[in-house]
């Protein structure tokens, strides 16, 4: 039975995704004319507004190359957040986040060892295109599009934040340093935890540090009461 995070009335998952196969027109420069970015950003008053905004994006060549953005996937009330790197192909073909193989791994982490629905969760990335090939993101792209995931952490205001991967971590704790120094610890954006743990690909291409990667969740478990005595493992 998956532990409740929130009361039974909860709100349905916020999920916008592109209609007919199409995204909104593209701004250039700033999402609207005549209203700086940054105040555009922080005046959104729900997560739907936050993905509008991303939709029509074009702060950066990325939008170019983009099927879709990917704004975020989850409840605007969870408990945790869960912070990635950047769409790939298979988010960037279907608008959501973590749906590929990453993403199954995510959700059976999510599902199977933290015992809850994933809709329980919110899940989203730094970067809200797919850079092209898949490569790491660049740093002017990591700070245009820095706003919106700030945005969307204000709104849902989580107990906690998972940090999947070093390009989420740095951005997030505004650091250099690499996942294997920043694991192990809480850490605080503004006021709230922060684990970083190592990103769903990564475990993929190096499965001998799933093991670790459970001690890391085990310990977002705990600091939100939801270990059980049978919680062995993610499978």
């Amino acid at each position: 039975m998956p532990v409740a995070s929130a009361s039974a009335a909860e709100p349905a998952p916020v999920h916008t995704p592109p209609s007919a196969g199409t995204e909104p027109a593209v701004l250039p420069g700033m999402v609207n004319a005549g209203i700086p970015f940054h105040e555009e950003v922080a005046s959104c008053e729900d997560l739907a507004a936050v993905a509008r905004l991303v939709h029509q994006c074009a702060r950066c060549p990325l939008h170019q190359t983009r099927t879709h953005a990917v704004p975020g996937d989850g409840n605007p009330r969870a408990r945790i957040v869960f912070v990635g790197e950047a769409p790939g192909a298979d988010e960037d073909a279907q608008g959501r986040p973590f749906v590929g193989r990453a993403g199954q791994l995510l959700t059976d982490i999510i599902q199977k060892g933290m015992k809850l629905h994933r809709e329980e969760v919110y899940i989203c990335n730094v970067l809200k295109c797919r850079p092209p090939g898949n490569r790491t993101p660049a740093p002017d792209e990591v700070v245009r599009c820095m706003p919106y995931l700030v945005r969307q952490l204000e709104l849902i205001a989580p107990e906690v934040i998972v940090a999947l991967g070093g390009v989420a971590a740095q951005a997030l704790l505004d650091t250099r340093q690499p996942v294997g120094k920043l694991r192990g610890k809480w850490h605080q954006w503004r006021d709230i935890p922060l684990r970083v743990t190592f990103h769903p690909a990564y475990l993929l291409r190096n499965p001998g540090d799933k093991a670790e990667a459970w001690k890391d969740i085990q310990e977002v478990m705990r600091r939100l009461g939801l270990m059980r005595s049978d919680a062995s493992g993610a499978g």
